[in-house]
């Protein structure tokens, strides 16, 4: 089956074109700003080079954050609206909190009895998630301090993952940290494929997003 799953929740636009595991493509490009204007032309080049079409397709996936406002929104604005143009294709939301607890299940020996998922808010917080040893969640999405962090992971081993982590451990903690798998981001292909494992379990959720935050705007 071919999958395509993108990302523009974080600062850049990331594509994957699949058959099954198999990654036939991908378009990777860091930008703070324009992702909804390169999200469809690298989608339909993806599919030229591969001469394919959407309605080729048999699953979609999309990040559902968290990330910023304008990324989030865009991501599922287009997949709602391929989805729309493509009755018989179906089209699931993952966050990016379980694709990055999806990528320890490739290295077994880095999970630890808590997992946190650690991603950035370009704040002073994190975006934060803690997984079980069978990376089953622990806890619900949320945005956190580190002292709040620090005190929810004491007196058990730790493996944190993301891209938060850097900055997160950039100072002691005192943890008990049992692996540490530092991203720049969220990779598409393990995105694509905790979708695609969704779409085998039958477990797919529509595309929601995932805010934690009120946007830094509001209109009234």
């Amino acid at each position: 089956m071919y999958t395509i799953a993108f990302d523009t929740t974080a600062a850049g636009c990331s594509v994957a074109l699949t058959q099954d595991e198999r990654v036939l493509g991908r378009y990777v490009e860091q930008m703070d700003f324009g992702q909804a204007e390169v999200l469809i032309p690298a989608i339909q080049n993806l599919l030229n080079e591969h001469n394919l079409q959407m309605t080729d397709l048999g699953l979609l996936t999309v990040c559902v954050g968290p990330g910023s406002f304008t990324g989030v929104r865009s991501s599922i604005s287009a997949a709602r609206a391929f989805g729309l143009a493509c009755p018989e294709l179906t089209v699931g939301g993952v966050s990016a909190f379980d694709a990055y607890a999806y990528s320890l299940s490739w290295t077994p020996d880095q999970i630890a009895a808590l997992n946190a998922v650690i991603i950035e808010t370009k704040r002073e917080d994190f975006y934060f998630q803690i997984f079980d040893e069978h990376l089953n969640k622990l806890t619900e999405p949320e945005a956190a301090n580190r002292e709040d962090i620090i005190a929810r992971l004491r007196d058990r081993k730790v493996t944190f993952i993301g891209d938060g982590v850097e900055r997160f451990l950039s100072a002691p903690t005192g943890l008990s940290i049992h692996a540490i798998i530092m991203k720049p981001h969220l990779d598409i292909e393990d995105l694509a494929r905790c979708g695609l494992r969704k779409f085998n379990r039958k477990t797919v959720d529509f595309p929601k997003p995932l805010y934690l935050r009120a946007p830094d705007v509001c209109v009234k």
